[in-house]
């Protein structure tokens, strides 16, 4: 589609119609991300560039929990069937969004054959899951969930380090059906990862 002038006049009949259009909107780089402080953590999303206060060491004790107790048993085949990359704050890039990073995400072997070496992960995640601090809660639950139905991963996490919830969602006709809400379990079976009984308890400590 052409592009009108910044400025143009339109003769209807007598009339004169004048319009002045605005500056284009800059699109945010990868250049802008490396260029922020080290304690602020951004993401280009559908275009447009958010930043939030880096998580501090409690968010990513979680991250390293959630991360062993579900990657040893599916990612490395430990105790459990293997068959899935499970990685920490992933660099993924999706059309429009040259950098997205959930907290934790996991792709099914099947889809995703090898890890790439030097480029960002181009497919859409099978499973994603984001731990609620104060610093990103908003994002996560306004911007990052409904972005993640839109491009239709099919599973979703939100943990919530200050009620100690898990609450699981499956997307389901493009809207996310919550699954259930967990906390004290010492063997709870949680989609997509319900082959093994998983000790939620323990990802609070």
């Amino acid at each position: 589609m052409a592009v009108p002038p910044r400025r143009a006049d339109l003769q209807a009949g007598s009339a004169k119609l004048t319009w002045t259009m605005g500056p284009a909107r800059k699109v945010p780089t990868i250049e802008e991300l490396d260029a922020l402080p080290r304690d602020v953590k951004g993401e280009i999303i559908e275009g447009v560039l958010y930043t939030v206060t880096r998580p501090r060491g409690p968010h990513q004790r979680t991250i390293r929990s959630v991360g062993s107790r579900v990657g040893d048993p599916f990612d490395d085949g430990k105790d459990g069937p293997g068959g899935w990359w499970i990685l920490p704050e992933p660099g993924i890039e999706l059309p429009n969004t040259p950098e997205i990073s959930p907290d934790l995400a996991g792709w099914r072997r099947e889809r995703l054959l090898a890890l790439p070496e030097d480029e960002p992960i181009r497919m859409v995640p099978d499973w994603v899951c984001e731990i609620l601090s104060p610093s990103t809660r908003r994002h996560d639950l306004l911007i990052k969930k409904p972005y993640y139905a839109r491009v239709g991963v099919p599973h979703h996490w939100l943990l919530d380090r200050a009620g100690r919830t898990l609450t699981a969602y499956r997307l389901e006709g493009g809207r996310w059906l919550e699954l259930g809400v967990y906390g004290d379990e010492h063997e709870a079976r949680i989609e997509p990862f319900d082959a093994v009984a998983l000790d939620v308890a323990r990802f609070w400590r």
